[in-house]
C-alpha cells in the first residue's frame, strides 16, 4: 500500500513539473510581462506558446498509446533477433 502512494505523489509531482506545465508557465509569464511592460515580442511568444501547449498535449496524448505499442513491438523483435533460433524461453537449448 506504501508503494502505491509512492507511485501516486511521484505521478503527480511529475504531472505538475511536466514539460507541457512549464511550457505553459512560460507562455503565461510572457504574455503577463509582454502586456505590463508593453514589450510586442513576449506578446507574440506568449500568444504562439500558450495555444502551443495545448495542441502539443493533444498530439502527444492521442500518438501516446501508439507509441508505446510500437517501441514494445521493436524491442520484442530486438530480443528475438538475438535470443536466436536454438534457444526457447527457458534458457535451455
Amino acid at each position: 500500500m506504501d508503494q502505491d502512494k509512492q507511485r501516486q505523489e511521484v505521478s503527480i509531482i511529475g504531472r505538475i513539473l511536466s514539460i507541457e506545465a512549464l511550457l505553459l508557465l512560460m507562455g503565461i509569464a510572457s504574455l503577463i510581462y509582454g502586456i505590463t511592460q508593453k514589450v510586442t515580442i513576449n506578446i507574440f511568444w506568449g500568444v504562439v506558446i500558450i495555444p502551443g501547449v495545448f495542441l502539443l498535449m493533444k498530439v502527444r496524448k492521442k500518438d501516446w498509446k501508439k507509441h508505446w505499442e510500437d517501441l514494445e513491438a521493436e524491442q520484442d523483435a530486438e530480443r528475438r533477433a538475438r535470443k536466436g533460433p536454438d534457444k526457447d524461453d527457458s534458457g535451455e537449448k
